[in-house]
């Protein structure tokens, strides 16, 4: 009950602050957008982060860590956005800006609609269903922001979005795209395991592919890609999208991609360490097994990002010879304190 009461009280001095991006921002919490580290010293949580450039040109890979999300000293959020297409670094920063506020704006005003009508006892009960909807509505406005833009062209260019809310336990996950999200946990022996926390959403799963052959859209490989599904336009050999949702890529929406995330939720436990969230750079060439080992293994936790992104580059270039390295970037977020 006191962590409802602590919520309320958080998103009300942010409510009461006006919806300036900036003012919220850097007013009340800390907030991380590039490779470094941050400590939540109010969640309990420490954040390391590392994105490095591929070898396609611009590096379209962003994320950004904020801590005291929302005012609450308990409640941190993470997000990596993967950009494609020529201006897909633009469209993946700004996702990158305007989702984590679009999304606090709606969950403030679910959270002090529901503590008006059922009080606190409803409100602990609905957490997940406030954020859940609040996630889907913020997705929607985010993208039909984007498609009003007379900034940002992104018909032909998007980006994937993977994100997280922690507040005490409750870890809620919404994905859009094919970056993932995985949680390392303590099993029953002792060892440390991987627990693959989201659906990359590539053409090719049995419910993304119904929907886009069902909205005219077409799913193939091309024949120097075997294995890799790709979207395409009714009439033509266009855009070749690699996954099923993401932001932005207007020229496809009629065909069944959508930005729509699913969002899931999980308790955090005494035996879960660390969650890693990256884009499909780092997921292309290791295995979630791999991934959790590189972490859990590095002494300094602040080095564990930058470790794990650079096992991934070598795995491209041991695993995909002759292929272009592709950006990588993760978020590791400790659950704990080294002391703890």
């Amino acid at each position: 009950m006191r962590q409802i009461s602590s919520m309320l009280q958080g998103l009300a001095r942010s409510m009461s602050l006006g919806k300036e991006r900036k003012e919220a921002e850097e007013g009340h919490g800390t907030v991380l957008r590039s490779s470094g580290t941050l400590w939540g010293e109010g969640s309990e949580t420490f954040a390391a982060v590392c994105s490095r450039r591929g070898e396609k040109g611009t590096n379209q890979d962003t994320s950004i860590v904020w801590e005291g999300y929302g005012c609450q000293d308990d409640t941190i959020f993470c997000g990596v956005f993967d950009g494609h297409g020529q201006w897909g670094h633009y469209v993946a920063k700004a996702v990158r800006e305007s989702l984590p506020q679009s999304l606090l704006c709606r969950w403030q005003e679910a959270v002090a609609l529901t503590s008006l009508i059922d009080g606190e006892k409803k409100l602990s009960d609905c957490q997940f269903d406030l954020l859940k909807q609040s996630y889907l509505a913020a997705a929607a406005a985010v993208d039909e922001e984007l498609r009003r833009s007379r900034r940002l062209d992104a018909v032909n260019s998007g980006c994937t979005a993977l994100s997280i809310v922690k507040q005490g336990e409750l870890m809620v996950i919404a994905n859009v795209g094919d970056s993932r999200a995985v949680l390392a946990t303590t099993s029953d022996d002792g060892d440390v395991t991987a627990v693959q926390l989201t659906v990359d959403f590539k053409p090719d799963l049995p419910q993304e592919k119904a929907r886009i052959m069902q909205c005219k859209g077409r799913v193939h490989c091309l024949g120097d890609e075997p294995g890799v599904h790709r979207v395409w336009l009714p009439d033509r050999e266009a855009p070749g999208l690699a996954m099923s949702r993401a932001f932005g890529d207007y020229c496809v929406k009629d065909c069944g991609v959508i930005s729509a995330p699913e969002v899931t939720q999980r308790r955090v436990t005494a035996r879960d360490q660390f969650v890693i969230l990256a884009t499909d750079g780092v997921w292309d060439v290791l295995s979630n097994e791999e991934a959790v080992r590189i972490v859990a293994a590095t002494p300094d936790r602040e080095k564990a990002a930058k470790r794990l992104v650079e096992c991934a580059v070598r795995g491209w270039r041991r695993k995909r010879r002759g292929i272009a390295v592709d950006d990588c970037s993760a978020v590791c977020l400790f659950f704990h304190s080294p002391a703890s």
